[in-house]
């Protein structure tokens, strides 16, 4: 299946395993690399000598690409960079920032620089700053999301309309005929999160995992637009914030209630209450937890059907 994106990368599939927060660690992106896939560790939720070591072992555990995803409103971003070649990975996925800010220095160095954004308009400037490919996230992704909340439907065939460099598409991706659709409004590969959230690799807490599995249409949704908007499955902590909106709340009051560490707290230590959880709208689809191994090849055998599917006459 070589195209734009398995010969940028040298992998065999066009899927990207996401960064994603307290769920990307060194297991999950070595297992999904070995399997074909391009795994990302998420540096989003590591200290710099965490990151190091996740590196180091994901080498150890895989001969396949890998890469690390950069979110570069991260506080220790220039130390996170230096391990990142310090350490010889040679694919990086920027997020949360102006992909002007690192893409020449990352590309000095030989490594392969892609960008995620949420609007034709953030594509357009991930290309001009130099990025390799782009990945375009729609309205249903999980976690922190864009502000224009156009949908992965929309976005991918807007996007591709303009974009001359090798298009990604994210939100609401995690079979083999979610895949097929965004390849066929003009993508070149996909970058999957929400489904490997609920692998068996990845350093989710389990207790997290489960609720992703028995999560409904409806349960999640977008919030906190006035910080940085998530989407979140709706618990206690949901609940709570929609009672402060209900009220008029202030900026300074959402950041109070907010708090620190509330994600890990949700995602990564199990706190189903109190917790901020993570993930995106597909997880209606998403009905037991795999291997990401099993995830990656359930997808393509899923793709290939759907592909010679896509050949009948529907009218």
């Amino acid at each position: 299946m070589a195209n734009k994106i398995t010969s940028l990368f040298n992998i065999q599939y066009p899927i990207i395993q996401a960064g994603m927060i307290w769920a990307s660690g060194w297991k999950l992106a070595s297992a999904a690399s070995n399997a074909g896939a391009l795994g990302l560790i998420g540096a989003g939720s590591m200290y710099p000598d965490v990151l190091r070591e996740h590196i180091q072992k994901c080498k150890k555990a895989t001969d396949k690409p890998f890469g690390v995803n950069v979110p570069m409103l991260y506080p220790n971003i220039e130390e996170i960079m230096d391990i990142i070649v310090e350490e010889g990975v040679n694919i990086v996925f920027t997020s949360a920032g102006n992909p002007k800010t690192w893409t020449s220095w990352l590309k000095e160095r030989g490594i392969t620089v892609v960008h995620v954004v949420s609007s034709v308009k953030f594509a357009l400037k991930a290309q001009e700053a130099g990025v390799d490919a782009v990945v375009a996230e729609g309205f249903e992704a999980g976690g922190h999301n864009g502000r224009e909340e156009t949908t992965t439907l929309t976005l991918i065939p807007m996007v591709k309309e303009q974009l001359k460099i090798p298009l990604i598409a994210a939100g609401g991706i995690a079979t083999g005929n979610t895949m097929l659709a965004v390849m066929i409004l003009g993508a070149d590969g996909v970058q999957v999160g929400s489904r490997f959230v609920a692998s068996e690799e990845a350093s989710s807490h389990q207790a997290f995992k489960k609720v992703v599995v028995d999560a409904k249409e409806g349960d999640t949704q977008l919030t906190l637009k006035e910080l940085a908007p998530v989407r979140l499955i709706k618990n206690k902590f949901f609940d709570e914030l929609q009672a402060l909106y209900k009220n008029g709340t202030s900026v300074e009051e959402l950041k109070a209630h907010l708090g620190r560490a509330r994600a890990k707290r949700g995602m990564f230590e199990g706190d189903l209450e109190d917790g901020e959880l993570e993930i995106g709208q597909i997880a209606g689809l998403i009905h037991e937890i795999k291997p990401a191994a099993q995830i990656i090849k359930d997808m393509i055998k899923e793709f290939k059907v759907a592909q010679q599917n896509a050949n009948q006459t529907f009218f």
